[in-house]
């Protein structure tokens, strides 16, 4: 399944790039040479914002050489498939940003044009295409279930990431590929590229309320155009049902039943990473097909409303779905690192099993140029709480450490400490892409 140059090529970077690992990629090196001559040398991550993020998380870790090695060498060689999470970004446009806010240009203005430079200058930009070809290259992972789609049920509102990405990968297809079917994905692993599968963040709606049906008839349109997973409510309350926000914990409205079996009917899958405990409890238990939660954590770690208790990951596991464990410090809790990120894994495969539990980072890489960038842009006056981001006090402290340790270009760690946690190839292989990979499937069946 896997390109043997890029395998090789990805290893001995890697290991380079650690402080264990320089032995470890000279054998590798030499392995490789034996078996597959000629080899082209690795070209060494040279990114400082990379090489520290992997650096962090391996003062947390300790791995042995030996467990280092292997972990790297397994993550090159497996599809590995983010359950939820963002491409890398490209660094914003400082001086066309500047002159549209001295333009006088509208908050929404602005909010769509720092959203199309962060999402589209990978094309455009030489320097921000460079950012990002080596960040997803470090990454190791084959797919992304992409955030194609703002916050909400306006379809007009929804189509615009999904441009931005399908923008993307049209022009970017020999390095990211837009993936349509599970197929898609097996095949860009085999041709040594990555792919984003897409989310729509929302349930697209007429909002003219006339009829069940006419109120779904942009779900089958957004499932055509690639969407292959829907939040049923983003953090407060829609006529689905109620978000994670919402103190009231409503629970599934008869409406959002019906978007479930057009859900199941056309191949998209509900995703309750966002919704309130019973909204996610219902889902799964009016759903035909794998519900999933895509970047979430176990509240029975860390109680956070972005959590799932037992009940509910025990509701979606029957749905064979699966809890994708996210990247955020104040969701895992403790110490909110790479180690706390683990601990929630171990959670769900020691009681639910080792088919129901992924990893979906919900985190990105940011572009080393977006600091400079964003210095020659005016101050914004402080603006209103938006209404998706009314969230209780959470009193939680992340620190620098906690979220460096977990940054999206480490992924390769995240398979190097599942190693040190004693789990065999096989196992390794379905918590980083197999498990999601099954969800797909059965969604599209």
């Amino acid at each position: 399944m896997s390109n043997p140059i890029n395998r090789r090529s990805f290893l001995g970077t890697s290991l380079a790039a650690t402080s264990l690992g320089l032995a470890a990629a000279d054998s590798v090196t030499a392995a490789d040479q034996e078996s597959a001559k000629p080899v082209a040398k690795p070209k060494p991550i040279q990114n400082e914002v990379i090489l520290h993020a992997r650096q962090v998380a391996l003062d947390i870790l300790k791995p042995s050489a030996k467990q280092l090695e292997h972990g790297l060498e397994l993550h090159a060689e497996s599809l590995v498939f983010d359950s939820y999470g963002f491409a890398p970004r490209a660094a914003v446009d400082g001086d066309r940003l500047a002159e549209a806010i001295n333009n006088h240009a509208s908050t929404a203005e602005i909010q769509d044009l720092r959203e199309d430079m962060s999402m589209t200058r990978c094309v455009t930009d030489p320097a921000e295409q460079r950012e990002f070809k080596e960040a997803f290259d470090a990454s190791g992972v084959t797919c992304i279930f992409q955030n194609a789609g703002e916050e909400g049920q306006d379809p007009m509102r929804l189509i615009k990431r999904l441009a931005r990405f399908t923008f993307t990968t049209d022009m970017l297809s020999d390095f990211v590929s837009k993936a349509v079917t599970p197929e898609d994905i097996v095949r860009a692993k085999q041709e040594g590229r990555h792919c984003l599968y897409l989310t729509g963040n929302g349930v697209p709606l007429t909002q003219q309320w006339e009829t069940t049906t006419d109120e779904m008839k942009f779900m089958r349109i957004f499932f055509q155009l690639g969407i292959r997973m829907m939040h049923m409510t983003y953090n407060r309350r829609n006529m689905l049902g109620d978000g994670c926000a919402e103190p009231a914990n409503a629970g599934l409205s008869d409406f959002g039943r019906t978007v479930v079996a057009e859900m199941n009917r056309l191949g998209i899958i509900p995703d309750v990473a966002h919704s309130g405990w019973q909204t996610s409890l219902e889902t799964a238990q009016v759903s035909k097909k794998p519900v999933v939660a895509s970047h979430s954590t176990c509240a029975s770690i860390h109680k956070h409303i972005r959590s799932k208790p037992d009940e509910v990951i025990k509701a979606i596991v029957e749905t064979n779905g699966l809890i994708g464990i996210c990247c955020i410090p104040r969701y895992l809790g403790g110490k909110g690192d790479i180690s706390a990120l683990l601990d929630h894994v171990d959670y769900v495969v020691k009681n639910f099993g080792i088919d129901y539990v992924a990893i979906g980072t919900d985190v990105s890489y940011t572009s080393r140029n977006n600091s400079l960038e964003s210095k020659k842009v005016p101050r914004a006056p402080r603006a209103r709480t938006p209404w998706r981001s009314l969230w209780p006090q959470d009193p939680f402290v992340e620190t620098p450490a906690m979220r460096t340790s977990v940054s999206w270009t480490n992924w390769p760690l995240f398979t190097v400490g599942l190693v040190q946690r004693g789990y065999s190839d096989a196992d390794i292989q379905k918590i980083i892409g197999g498990n999601v990979m099954r969800v797909c499937q059965e969604s599209l069946t």
